[in-house]
């Protein structure tokens, strides 16, 4: 009886593996949904139908993009987190959305590391100081110095609590001695408009958030938080030139499934991100925008993720940055 109730199991076993083989080669057999957790209008809306479209393309089968913004990602990312582990709902994983919404959200519906599938790392952007044109601040020193002249003048925009335009921000307050009041949005995209339109003066962007509006005088861009100048805009210095140290930030995005995922599938999945990112069409494409290819595996994005968990956890203790 307990031998035939083994091979039964292993039967099984044998079954359920040759599935799992079968639906990674037959993968995909119908549409994607690439979840974006940010309105649109922002960095992270481009660079994910940048990738989806890509995507679609090399797999054969449309990737659609659906936003779902809110939470400073967390709603988006819960979706996903929730969805059937079949390879048919993606994230577009963000630094904010996976390595500092935890560290700042104490009650998540979701755990960022135990729910997710890590795919694999597709780009990166430097995020940079912006201002409004009609602020009379011309470089890094006078905005500090305006600031601390005029207590509780200043607004701050961000993409949302825990974004990651809203820890450069307390990074950069924390180093500099300045103080603004911090206005949280649902995307980047509406936080931007605002910029544009004066109604809030302080906004760390990522590069492609802004880059449009430079030359033609709307915003004005003080510095860079990277550790090198950017190449779309050479002119400007980099917080540490301008006098503000350690206070490096650049953006990564990347794309996360729902835990349990077949690793055929996960590994599917990641061959394609990385053949994108290493596309010299691709690669031009992203330089238009501000951005860089930063191609990783599914193992590279899971030791990115902690690493920068890690390093904001101590940003964070640093700057008493409050939670909720």
């Amino acid at each position: 009886m307990l031998k035939t109730i083994g091979a039964a199991i292993v039967a099984m076993g044998i079954s359920l593996g040759t599935q799992a083989q079968a639906q990674a080669q037959t993968y995909p057999s119908k549409p994607i949904t690439m979840i974006v957790p940010f309105a649109p209008g922002g960095t992270v809306n481009l660079m994910g139908r940048l990738l989806a479209n890509r995507m679609s393309e090399a797999l054969g089968q449309t990737v659609i993009v659906e936003n779902k913004p809110g939470g400073g990602g967390s709603i988006g990312a819960n979706f996903v987190a929730k969805a059937p582990a079949d390879g048919y709902t993606l994230l577009l994983a963000t630094m904010g959305q996976q390595s500092i919404q935890p560290l700042l959200t104490k009650n998540l519906p979701y755990d960022a590391i135990r729910d997710f599938a890590p795919v694999a790392l597709f780009s990166t952007v430097p995020n940079v100081l912006a201002v409004s044109a009609d602020l009379p601040a011309n470089n890094v020193a006078e905005l500090v110095e305006y600031a601390k002249q005029h207590p509780g003048r200043l607004n701050m925009a961000s993409a949302g609590m825990g974004s990651v335009n809203h820890l450069t921000g307390e990074l950069f307050m924390y180093r500099s001695g300045a103080k603004f009041e911090h206005l949280p949005y649902r995307g980047a995209g509406p936080a931007t408009a605002d910029l544009l339109s004066g109604q809030v003066q302080v906004l760390f962007a990522n590069l492609p958030n802004v880059l449009a509006y430079i030359k033609p005088g709307k915003v004005r861009v003080l510095a860079v938080a990277s550790e090198q100048r950017s190449p779309a805009i050479p002119d400007v210095p980099t917080l540490a030139e301008a006098g503000v140290k350690d206070a490096v930030v650049e953006s990564w995005y990347g794309v996360m499934a729902p835990a349990g995922t077949p690793p055929e599938v996960i590994r599917k999945l990641q061959d394609t991100v990385i053949d994108l990112a290493k596309d010299p069409s691709m690669i031009a494409h992203l330089a238009e925008q501000g951005a860089v290819p930063f191609a990783g595996t599914s193992a590279d994005l899971a030791k990115l993720s902690g690493e920068e968990t890690e390093r904001w956890k101590r940003i964070i203790d640093s700057a008493d940055v409050q939670t909720n």
